[in-house]
């Protein structure tokens, strides 16, 4: 399944003025199924999460170029966008983190270059991070698949409505944002997409009633990064 023109014109509203959205179920059961086998083995061994999906994961690779990803994703960054990352999130008992208010700031690239705007650097799972230019990361889309149905018990992701449109916020802003705007909570059934911003203020609490509340979590761009800099993985 895919979101028809309309919807998706509906998407790109309410990503402008919200700074996210929530899809009905659009992967299909049996996609799901097969994608949760895929990842199985390595999930096996992770506490909480996985990285470098697209490149270990050939169904996650399939998954970001599949009709209903890609309706969401083109419906805000246009048909000519890729994408840039993938994340496994898995809420279990084992493994039912608390994730505090913040905003998503970090690229993955092939190799460290000094490029003025980008900083400071880190390395993750192998792979070298960067904080990207806020003007980067507000033309950029995040969008998680649900693998499971994530009500309120399940430790969802909660944003803060707006919050996309102020750029890069300080901690003391974020703690202004936390007091005087209220949270929202992004509930979605199995095979549903929520799509944000990466700038949107989010964070989400223990589950309390721990089960698996697995998303995969997939980040598209539609530009080249300042040369020399190079995306880690482009799957258009």
């Amino acid at each position: 399944m895919s979101l028809h023109t309309a919807e998706q014109q509906d998407l790109a509203t309410a990503i402008a003025r919200d700074g996210w959205a929530v899809t009905p179920p659009l992967v299909p059961q049996l996609e799901l199924d097969a994608l949760v086998a895929a990842l199985a083995p390595l999930a096996a061994d992770a506490r909480g999460g996985i990285r470098n999906l697209l490149d270990a994961v050939p169904a996650v690779r399939a998954l970001a170029t599949s009709p209903a990803v890609r309706s969401v994703a083109e419906a805000v960054l246009g048909p000519e966008c890729f994408a840039v990352r993938a994340l496994l999130f898995d809420k279990t008992p084992d493994a039912n983190w608390k994730v505090v208010w913040h905003q998503d700031l970090t690229i993955a690239v092939r190799k460290r270059a000094i490029v003025v705007g980008y900083g400071p650097w880190s390395e993750k799972a192998g792979v070298p991070h960067v904080q990207a230019p806020t003007e980067l990361l507000e033309r950029m889309l995040a969008v998680r698949v649900h693998l499971d149905d994530c009500g309120a018990d399940n430790g969802p992701v909660r944003v803060i409505t707006g919050s996309h449109r102020v750029g890069r916020l300080s901690g003391t802003a974020i703690d202004a944002w936390r007091g005087g705007a209220e949270a929202v909570d992004c509930l979605a059934e199995r095979g549903a997409i929520l799509a944000f911003r990466p700038l949107i203020l989010h964070a989400s609490s223990p589950a309390t009633a721990p089960a698996h509340r697995r998303v995969v979590h997939l980040e598209f761009a539609a530009e080249a990064l300042d040369r020399p800099l190079e995306w880690h993985t482009q799957v258009p």
